[in-house]
């Protein structure tokens, strides 16, 4: 009978040819470590190797040799290896075949979806695109329709600047560019006397186009830069070109961001140049090395005539310096140093450097530079030796009812101011009686300005008693100085009387209803005189405009042009009245009465 035996492989057996390879334990194990990934086996042991091999061995006659079936470990390792390949070639095939096809899917789609390069454009013209922009050129690529507009645009430019004495281009935002497009307009210009390139977004590249053009132009007599950031630099370079300059009398340099730096060039302009008459040089930012530099140059300079510095830092100390160049100058006759925040001891060192010159001043304007009554005294002391101004302003001061009468004093002997502003000064009834007293005997003065202070009804009588019969204001300004409903009738009743006031302004003052029927009956009257009434912000309704057209049809002979009712609480029932009066009165005398709402 044959039997069935099992051999096992870990117990070595002797081969009878030749030795063949055993497999260790520990060989297994390793490759059972490296295939278990892929091939995973069910049952109690997961192995790539067979644990057991059963070997049939033939069955041999007793006694004969006996015989055995070896495997080798070739054809065990074929059997092995085989499933794995299978199963991994299974997997990567499809994996592989999935990122091409999204390899694919996305460089179609990118292809589709990214915009073409665009091709290089072809110039439009030859030189440069100029443009209607604020320091910006005309992009290559835009189109060629901007191109030929704002080309356009700069030709009529140029057509104005050759064609007209008097040419206003403020505001059109033609930049650097377009400046050196119209400054050729200007070389050799015998029709230009006055240009204006204010607010064009000109910077200091922009000034180097009138180098070589306003050293050949002697016709231009006025150029105004203001509004323009040319700083130090720009200026810099303007004084450089306006040297060998012998035609502008009046430069124009506000709110160009001016600085020190920018004052020492004008100054040694000023030293060098004998046309300049007229220096405006407002809201810039000027200190006091820069008023000293200009001081120093007033010194040397006969020919200016008219120096502007309103707004700038200079305060105290460049008052005192400014005093000190001014006791040497003759020539200038205006001086305007409104908002510099001079204070009293500023204004003390101007008024004895200006009383101690020799030339003769028209113009003088200190308002917004907090002076007070004590600062005061020194003006109304310059006031009363001063025999050439014409023109003072105290605007936004606070000399107070002291500083008024003091003030009011000085025009006792002054014969020769004209005009004087004096509001916002926080003058009440006294200070308001103090110059209508005056007024009684001075015959000189014609415009004054006692705005923003609360003179009240008490300080709008003392001033309508006076002027009923004296003195010779032909512009009277009372504006927010709450002289109310009782302050409007004696003013009322002033206009019956005088013959000299052509101008009245009553803004603000609260006169309502009651107010303008007072005055509303001053109209019927004939008055020659006065053609300008404001009443604006008065809190005036129907009624009082019904008032005041009634009193416009009764007079035929009206003298009345301009009548401001903005900002009142009329209908349009009040509206129409008005407007039926001044129709009314054109019909009569053809007389054209403007009416404001």
């Amino acid at each position: 009978m044959g039997s069935t035996s099992t051999i096992s492989l870990y117990s070595h057996p002797k081969l009878s040819h030749r030795a063949q390879p055993v497999l260790s334990r520990s060989f297994c194990q390793a490759r059972d470590a490296q295939l278990s990934f892929a091939l995973p086996f069910s049952g109690t042991r997961r192995c790539f190797r067979l644990k057991r091999l059963v070997v049939k061995a033939a069955a041999r006659p007793e006694g004969g040799p006996r015989q055995r079936r070896v495997y080798r470990q070739s054809q065990s390792d074929n059997a092995l290896t085989t499933a794995p390949v299978k199963q991994i070639a299974s997997f990567v095939v499809p994996a592989g075949v999935f990122v091409a096809a999204t390899f694919v899917l996305w460089k179609l789609v990118e292809k589709l979806l990214m915009p073409k390069p665009s091709r290089p454009s072809k110039p439009t013209a030859e030189g440069m695109n100029w443009s209607v922009g604020a320091g910006t050129n005309l992009l290559s690529g835009f189109t060629g329709k901007l191109f030929r507009e704002s080309k356009q645009t700069l030709n009529e430019f140029a057509k104005e600047l050759r064609a007209f004495s008097s040419v206003d281009m403020s505001g059109r935002n033609f930049g650097d560019e377009g400046l050196f497009f119209l400054a050729e307009s200007l070389g050799y210009n015998q029709t230009a006397e006055e240009v204006s390139f204010a607010a064009n977004g000109i910077t200091v590249a922009g000034i180097k186009a009138f180098d070589g053009v306003l050293q050949s132009n002697i016709a231009l007599k006025t150029l105004n830069l203001s509004g323009n950031p040319i700083g130090d630099e720009g200026v810099k370079c303007l004084c450089d070109i306006l040297v060998d300059n012998a035609g502008v009398e009046r430069l124009q340099l506000s709110s160009v961001d001016l600085r020190d730096e920018g004052a020492k060039a004008i100054a040694e302009l000023l030293k060098n140049n004998s046309i300049l008459r007229v220096l405006e040089l407002n809201n810039n930012m000027i200190d006091y090395s820069g008023f000293t530099s200009l001081a120093e140059a007033l010194l040397e300079n006969s020919t200016i005539r008219s120096l502007h510095l309103n707004g700038n830092y200079g305060g105290a100390l460049g008052a005192n310096a400014l005093a000190k160049g001014l006791e040497g100058n003759k020539s200038l006759r205006e001086l305007h140093l409104h908002g510099n925040s001079i204070g009293d001891e500023g204004i003390r060192a101007l008024m004895s450097g200006l009383s101690s010159r020799k030339g003769k001043l028209a113009v003088l304007d200190i308002g917004n530079n907090s002076i007070s009554a004590k600062g005061a005294f020194h003006v109304a002391e310059y006031i009363k030796n001063c025999k050439s101004l014409l023109w003072i302003n105290l605007y936004m001061n606070d000399i107070g009812d002291e500083g008024a009468e003091k003030i009011a004093d000085a025009l006792k002997q002054n014969r020769t101011i004209t005009t004087i502003d004096l509001g916002g000064n926080n003058i009440h009834s006294k200070g308001a009686s103090a110059i209508a007293r005056v007024l009684k005997d001075n015959s000189v003065i014609t415009s004054l300005d006692l705005a923003y202070n609360p003179i009240g009804a008490d300080g709008a009588k003392a001033l309508s008693e006076v002027l009923k019969f004296h003195g010779n204001i032909n512009t009277l300004k009372l504006g927010w100085c709450q002289i109310g409903a009782t302050g409007a009738e004696f003013v009322a009743d002033m206009l019956r009387y005088n013959n000299t006031i052509s101008i009245l302004d009553l803004r603000a003052n609260g006169l309502r209803d009651e107010g303008a029927k007072c005055l509303a009956q001053s109209f019927k009257v004939v008055n020659e005189a006065l053609t300008s009434i404001d009443l604006a912000f008065n809190e005036i309704r129907d009624d009082g405009a019904f008032a005041i057209a009634q009193a416009l049809k009764a007079n035929e002979d009206v003298a009345v042009t301009s009548l401001n009712l903005a900002n009142n609480f009329l209908t349009k029932f009040g509206q129409s009245a008005l407007t039926d009066a001044k129709d009314l009165v054109y019909e009569m005398n053809e007389k054209e009465v403007n009416i404001f709402f």
